[in-house]
This record gives C-alpha cells, sequence and structure tokens, in this order.
C-alpha cells in the first residue's frame, strides 16, 4: 500500500460494563497496548524509530495516533500483505507476534478487539474474537554470512559473545570462544568489523538465530586510487590484443550475436 504520514492503532473493551479509553483503562492493559504499538512499529529491523514518532491519545475506545510514518518502507509493505492468510509468515517477525498476542487477548476476552485505521478512519485490519490468523512453521536452515556493522561488546566471563550492531541499528549477538578473541591482536571495540559468521536463518522471514563466529574478515571500505589505478592498468594489458569486443565476444558465443 501506499506510505501515509499517520496511522490509528486502538483497542476497544470493557471494563465493568464502561468501554476503556484515555479515562478509563486498567494500568496494565495502558502498559501492554503502548509495549506492542511500539513493537510493531519499529519491527525486527528498526523500520521505525519511536524516538522520532509523535503520538497523541484520542478518545473513541483507546486510541493511539502516531505520525510521521512516510519513510518506513517495510512498515507500509507488510501492511499491504496484511490481509493475505498467510500474514504471519509474509510480514516482519516482530510485528507477527504483536497480531499473535492481540489474537490471544481477543480470544481470552471476546469484548476485546484491536483496529488499525488510516488517517480518514478506513480500517486496513481488525484483530478480534473471529480472526483466524495463523503462521507456517519456521524453516531454518544453516547457512554462512558476512556481516558488517559496528562491535559495540565482546568478551565476558563465562560467555565469549561479540555483540554486532548492524548498519540498519539492528543488534546480533554472535557466540565465539575465549580462545579466538585471545588470538586476535587488534583492538575491534566501537569500530567497524566485517564477521565470517554460521547461522540458522529463517526461509520465511530472513531472521537469523544461533549466530557462531568463524573468522574477522577485512575489511576496507575506502577507496583506494593506486589500487584502483593498477587494475585499470592490468585491464587494459590483458585486452590490449582486443580490437572488437563485440566481435570477440561472438566468437566466443559460437558466432552467435
Amino acid at each position: 500500500m501506499d506510505p501515509i504520514d499517520q496511522i490509528r492503532f486502538s483497542v476497544h473493551d470493557s471494563i465493568n460494563n464502561v468501554e476503556v479509553g484515555p479515562k478509563h483503562v486498567s494500568l496494565a492493559l495502558l502498559g501492554e497496548f503502548q509495549r506492542d504499538v511500539t513493537d510493531f512499529l519499529k519491527g525486527a529491523t528498526r523500520d521505525v524509530d519511536p524516538l522520532q514518532v509523535q503520538i497523541s491519545i484520542e478518545t473513541g475506545s483507546l486510541v493511539f495516533v502516531a505520525s510521521g510514518l512516510l519513510s518506513a518502507t517495510t512498515l507500509w509493505a507488510d501492511l499491504a500483505h496484511i490481509a493475505s492468510p498467510d500474514a504471519l509468515t509474509l510480514i516482519d517477525s516482530k510485528r507477527a507476534n504483536v497480531l499473535e498476542r492481540w489474537q490471544a487477548a481477543a480470544r481470552e476476552k471476546p469484548n476485546r478487539s484491536y483496529t488499525l485505521t488510516d488517517k480518514a478512519g478506513r480500517a486496513l485490519f481488525v484483530v478480534d474474537a473471529r480472526s483466524t490468523l495463523t503462521k507456517v512453521d519456521d524453516v531454518w536452515v544453516q547457512v554462512e554470512k558476512y556481516l558488517h556493522g559496528k562491535i559495540i561488546d565482546m568478551g565476558g566471563k563465562t560467555k565469549a559473545n561479540v555483540h554486532l550492531e548492524l548498519e540498519n541499528g539492528q543488534a546480533l549477538t554472535v557466540s565465539s570462544s575465549h580462545d579466538v578473541l585471545a588470538r586476535d591482536e587488534r583492538n575491534r571495540l566501537y569500530r567497524p568489523a566485517l564477521l565470517h559468521v554460521a547461522a540458522e536463518e529463517n526461509l520465511h522471514t530472513g531472521e537469523l538465530r544461533n549466530l557462531r563466529l568463524l573468522a574477522f574478515e577485512t575489511h576496507q571500505p575506502s577507496y583506494d586510487d593506486e589500487e584502483f589505478r593498477l587494475m585499470v592498468e592490468r585491464g587494459t594489458k590483458a585486452w590490449e590484443d582486443v580490437v572488437s569486443a563485440t566481435e570477440w565476444t561472438d566468437a566466443l558465443r559460437g558466432g552467435q550475436a
């Protein structure tokens, strides 16, 4: 769906036969709803920074109005999938967890429902006791990855973990060993790093778990003018006998253009 600047989250329920609202809500429900709205907005990839989102509380049950969401790309991609029968599999894992919590709460308390609407009041989706959100069983596969980020903590008395913050702000814990970290002579703390890791990856969501450090890799992101000059020189020498690149390519293809 097309991005809009504002989303309205509302929870409908009653306490002692009085409808829930800003002036009549339990502390537990208020805390849970605030946590769920925050989790849904930022997702697992922290697509939305809660510190940058303005929230107002309005009447009409308990309504949180979140503004400043035009740049939340994965949020809008997830909302486009929200009506799909496989929504819990297709959308961000953290947002799916929020919907699962809402569905469980609505089934336990039939008067409870959750609604997400746009600025004009059009419902984007509703979760209530009749909702049948299901999730396809997770499929995890063994993979190796190269992860670039900044090391924000490492080591420890009992566990030699490396805590890596990715460029999108996501924090990952990568297990290692005391021996591996002890052999590494570089001070990597609070510095950019490239980690070669083994992990389990969710085929549906791309989530990683059980990360294990294989090696610290050399990472040189800056442009090296001398290295580029040498590459051009080697390439020019390798192709100096080729008069026409088109004819050379055609010859490799057996004369077929």
